[in-house]
């Protein structure tokens, strides 16, 4: 229960219990919000420069209030030791889908009996997967909007933990696309779907109206497909979708309610032509050509890799988990992301860290940055594009993505040094989100909300 849960509880129970003519009671002072003072042997506060040693985080609240050198001595706060560990700001993953199973097979099985309840309660573990993983900000890209806004504002509201979540609701997709629910369906259920579908659309006037459908159920930043996608259940390919029109139409309606946009693209045609018409980011990104770095650079676009994503994909396919089309796509894929990446990082392409889960594990997130480095990044580099580099493609760098003074204090600890050995993330010891504790000692912290 929250101090101002506490507070409007006692006025509510003064005013419908007290007599009328009791005096009220005297207004009492402030509590202040508790301290917590963080020993932290390494100190990565701002990824991309060089760490500190032997320094303090000392947090009020939700808030970082001071960053010190030396092991500072706070009278009344509570110390958490982390001296033999590296402290690094709360990670961001980019692309996520917090609904749904993670065992593709079971979710198949599964899909006739269950319900909306089922993947609330579903989307529920997943996020505490992911907390306790490290990662304290989450970018959903593609959900049922009314589940994805709920969960995110319930877990602002304290009620559940998990990360921060900043959510697209559902992805906008051409008729027929990578999005549209409908594909591959018998006409029974195809009929069923087309009665709720307001995320496909057909030339920019429609692409237009299903923008401001989902900016209107809540959606925070828009999801575009604009090429074909693996796990969509149709053949054809991972080329271009959305005709450039569209695109252009989706990013200026964007624009105009100060969103910005994420290209789902796998395509060399379709990534082209999505930075064109001026998205923020490109998912996947799997085919890439001379052109492709050139528009990286023009347009200041991100690229958010999701290498992890193919290589789960074939192995849900080796497993009969997939369809023939959707095994089909995934084995086109594989390979191509890492030679794309590889290249990115030659070429000084801005990279944000994404993992496409869902697709993967919940909760195994942090093993993108192994696979990040196994493709020539640097583990600082690859700590930055999950921090400094996702905070400034959320627009949020004010307030999350690095350790210093007034920023959220989402916080989290490895034992030993990441930098040597970037394996060591998978092994999160320590979780703190808008100052509390989740994880210590590589052991889940029982709250209120849990």
């Amino acid at each position: 229960m929250t101090l101002a849960t506490r507070l409007l509880g006692a006025a509510a129970l003064t005013l419908f219990a007290a007599p009328v003519f009791a005096q009220a009671p005297a207004p009492t002072a402030p509590q202040q919000a508790p301290v917590t003072v963080i020993h932290a042997g390494t100190l990565i506060a701002v990824p991309g420069q060089a760490p500190r040693r032997n320094a303090s985080v000392i947090v009020q609240g939700r808030k970082i209030l001071e960053v010190r050198d030396g092991f500072a001595e706070v009278p009344g706060a509570r110390v958490v030791d982390l001296r033999s560990g590296t402290v690094m700001p709360g990670f961001i993953d980019m692309h996520v889908h917090m609904r749904g199973l993670d065992d593709r097979m079971q979710a198949r099985l599964q899909a006739a009996t269950r319900d909306y309840e089922d993947e609330a309660y579903t989307a529920q573990v997943n996020a505490r997967r992911t907390l306790l993983a490290g990662f304290t900000t989450v970018r959903d890209l593609g959900n049922n909007p009314r589940l994805i806004f709920s969960l995110r504002d319930a877990i602002d509201q304290g009620m559940f933990a998990g990360p921060s979540i900043v959510a697209a609701g559902q992805g906008i997709s051409v008729s027929g696309g990578h999005g549209d629910a409908r594909n591959g369906l018998n006409r029974d259920l195809y009929h069923v779907e087309a009665d709720r579908i307001i995320n496909t659309c057909n030339g920019a006037e429609d692409c237009r109206r299903a923008v401001r459908d989902q900016i209107g159920l809540g959606a925070e930043v828009v999801k575009i497909s604009a090429t074909g996608g693996v796990l969509s259940n149709v053949a054809g390919g991972l080329n271009q979708q959305m005709m450039p029109d569209e695109m252009k139409a989706v990013v200026d309606t964007a624009r105009s309610f100060g969103r910005k946009v994420a290209a789902h693209a796998h395509g060399v045609d379709g990534i082209n032509a999505a930075l064109r018409a001026g998205v923020d980011s490109i998912e996947h990104g799997t085919f890439t050509n001379d052109d492709t770095f050139k528009l990286y650079r023009q347009t200041g676009a991100y690229y958010v890799p999701t290498l992890m994503a193919p290589a789960a994909a074939v192995a849900d396919g080796r497993r009969g988990a997939l369809t023939a089309a959707q095994y089909a796509k995934a084995q086109q894929a594989a390979g191509n992301a890492e030679k794309s990446f590889a290249r990115a990082i030659r070429e000084g392409v801005k990279i944000a860290f994404g993992t496409d889960s869902g697709v993967s594990r919940h909760g195994d997130n942090a093993q993108e940055f192994a696979l990040m480095v196994r493709n020539g990044m640097q583990p600082m580099a690859a700590i930055k594009a999950a921090t400094v580099n996702a905070a400034d493609l959320l627009g949020k760098s004010d307030s999350i993505g690095t350790i210093e003074p007034g920023k959220d204090a989402d916080i989290v600890a490895v034992d030993g040094d990441p930098l040597a050995d970037v394996s060591l993330l998978e092994r999160m010891g320590f979780v703190m989100k808008w100052g509390q504790v989740f994880k210590l000692g590589g052991q889940r912290q029982l709250t209120a909300v849990d």
